[in-house]
């Protein structure tokens, strides 16, 4: 059973990763030895478990059976060297964490060495971006995401809260006047953010309740780092998180808090990670030190209001 392990391992990753190349690399061998070992475990099986063509891999329907089979009893041997082996619940290992770059720039690299103090054996695997992250696919362990969550296949803890402002320079508003309610901003430059999940409609709170109000302007940007230099430059009015190191400019009078009985519905922060029954010790001292530490900060509270 010792020998079939490592097997279980490499069609695992060749499922969730699509290639035998990648795994490969990841091994740090060849992708003719990853072939050998699917085709060892195919052997041993005595069934087809992936169709291969130039172009992609194919899970057959024995594949599919027991792919499902072999995460579970993979999960089983992670749980029961943790609980009872070697690791005895001490966080361990390499912890691969996901955050979009800017707040990884500003709230969670910062949060590290009292994390790696803390626990000495943990080391952190930092992957910082925009784009949203595949967990399953790019081996990551926790992901920290702002806003609406729409993969229903992980599991998620609301962590903090992040609120936001509609912001402008005082060049900006001298020129072309100041908004005094949502609809106003139909008549303005906006600076738009590619991923926002509401797109050019920007959604405000008030005494009368939610309203959604379609912007528009004529820059475009797929970064909030983008956003923010484009608002300070004078070119529009920008949505833009507080914790973006915008309270500054707001304290230095450099930007102006716009609408502020309109303001934009703030967004949730959620630590998220794929879907197990069993959560490992550098996963659960991670979540509950950046839930402690964004409960303190009162930019990232998650009982802001």
């Amino acid at each position: 059973m010792a020998d079939l392990i490592p097997l279980f391992r490499s069609f695992v990753r060749v499922v969730e990763a699509g290639s035998f190349t990648t795994v490969a690399a990841e091994q740090n061998t060849s992708q003719p030895t990853v072939s050998r070992q699917i085709a060892a475990l195919e052997q041993h099986l005595g069934c087809l478990l992936l169709q291969r063509t130039t172009r992609a891999l194919t899970l057959t329907e024995d594949g599919r059976a027991f792919y499902a089979q072999a995460q579970l009893a993979l999960e089983a041997i992670a749980e029961a060297e943790t609980s009872v082996g070697r690791r005895k619940g001490k966080p361990t290992g390499t912890l691969r964490l996901a955050c979009a770059a800017v707040l990884g720039r500003l709230h969670i690299l910062p949060r590290l060495p009292r994390f790696l103090e803390r626990y000495p054996d943990v080391a952190v695997d930092l992957v910082m971006g925009d784009d949203f992250t595949d967990l399953v696919e790019q081996r990551i362990d926790l992901s920290i995401r702002v806003g609406a969550l729409t993969d229903p296949g992980l599991v998620a803890r609301r962590i903090g809260t992040s609120r936001r402002v509609v912001v402008a320079t005082p060049d900006y508003l001298e020129r072309h006047g100041e908004p005094r309610t949502p609809e106003d901003l139909r008549d303005h430059a906006c600076i738009l953010y590619t991923r926002l999940a509401t797109g050019a409609n920007w959604p405000f709170t008030g005494k009368d309740g939610p309203n959604s109000v379609p912007v528009q302007g004529r820059l475009t940007v797929n970064s909030t780092e983008g956003v923010r230099a484009a608002i300070l430059s004078g070119l529009g009015i920008g949505m833009v998180p507080v914790w973006h190191f915008v309270d500054r400019e707001i304290e230095t009078g450099r930007l102006r808090v716009l609408l502020p009985e309109h303001e934009p519905a703030p967004h949730p922060i959620h630590a998220v990670y794929p879907t197990r029954r069993f959560i490992a010790p550098k996963l659960r001292a991670m979540l509950d030190h950046l839930a402690t530490e964004f409960e303190l900060d009162p930019l990232l509270s998650a009982y802001s209001e």
